[in-house]
């Protein structure tokens, strides 16, 4: 509608001062001789909003012009109110300031919508935390986030999954990334993106030079990427297996990044084939946990590891139960 269009104009002018003609007509999917139209139609409204052309030009509100309207419908004020993990807000130190944003936001809706929003955020809620994901160590997130609206570069002591010990990196930070209950930070090395874990930061110096990010590359650009990278990863290995129907439910669930199809229905039959995907042989030792209700069938090389993994644990066993007396 066009008047969402005008109002969201509006906004986004007095949250960010001159904007672009360019920016606004892709913000909004609308053509820039529409944003142009639209200029003409707040100025006509009252709204002291004028255009400058040129390479540094934009659309800009007159200086100290501001607007207490909301603008927000009913759907909008209630998404406001469906909060995301609140554990987000507490790593940022940002419980309180929520709760005080929250209750703000509820003065200003109008009447009407007041009693939904308010329903909305007891009969929502949204936890990003994954079931039976173990405890999580302490992040400590302050100087990762002094680096990151400070605009610095950052030196991090760094271990590596699998690492015994930490390695050192000076990174050009874009953000702050909470992925499922987990803090990521986004940074340039070197000018290519980088994602490090934020909870195997053994520590982060601030330095004084500021940050050299990429041109025109936003944290969300970064983020894409780098989730790009990490799903979309080639497995090369393809893995056949049997899997006992009574325990095929819960293999499915833990093996879902794995799968390359979802599995056949075979009816009745005791056993059922499924095909999953590995970057290298090894990685398929996770699959021992199924234990006897779990055959590999295909390729050899799978089978055989799986196999050796299988004696390897009977041998400990039998070598330190024949130890004890």
């Amino acid at each position: 509608m066009k008047a969402d269009r005008l109002l969201s104009i509006l906004l986004l002018l007095q949250t960010r001062g001159r904007v672009p003609a360019r920016e606004l007509a892709d913000r909004l999917e609308v053509s820039v001789r529409t944003i142009y139209r639209d200029v003409e139609a707040l100025s006509a409204s009252g709204v002291p909003v004028y255009a400058e052309r040129g390479r540094h030009g934009g659309i800009e509100l007159l200086a100290g012009f501001r607007t207490d309207v909301t603008g927000l419908t009913a759907d909008e004020s209630r998404a406001l109110f469906i909060l995301a993990a609140q554990g987000a807000h507490a790593a940022l130190g940002l419980d309180a300031a929520l709760g005080s944003a929250l209750r703000k936001v509820m003065a200003a809706l109008p009447a009407p919508y007041r009693p939904a929003a308010e329903v909305t955020s007891r009969r929502i809620l949204v936890d990003a935390t994954r079931w039976k994901g173990g405890p999580q160590p302490a992040v400590d997130l302050d100087v990762l986030q002094d680096a990151v609206f400070a605009d610095r570069r950052l030196r991090l002591r760094y271990r590596h999954s699998g690492a015994k010990e930490p390695s050192t990196y000076t990174v050009d930070p874009y953000g702050l990334v909470s992925k499922a209950g987990v803090w990521y930070l986004v940074a340039d090395r070197r000018a290519r993106p980088r994602l490090f874990r934020a909870d195997r930061v053994h520590s982060a110096t601030l330095l004084p030079d500021p940050v050299k990010r990429r041109p025109g590359v936003e944290l969300a650009d970064a983020w894409e990427e780098l989730r790009r990278q990490v799903e979309e990863r080639p497995g090369g290995l393809d893995v056949t297996v049997r899997v006992r129907r009574s325990r095929l439910d819960m293999f499915l669930r833990l093996n879902a990044s794995s799968l390359t199809e979802l599995p056949e229905d075979e009816g009745e039959n005791e056993w059922v084939t499924v095909r999953l995907s590995y970057g290298v042989v090894r990685e398929a030792r996770q699959l021992l946990q199924f234990a006897d209700a779990l055959e590999v069938v295909s390729p050899p090389e799978v089978r055989a590891e799986v196999a050796a993994a299988a004696a390897s644990v009977t041998e400990l066993y039998q070598r330190v139960g024949a130890a004890r007396p």
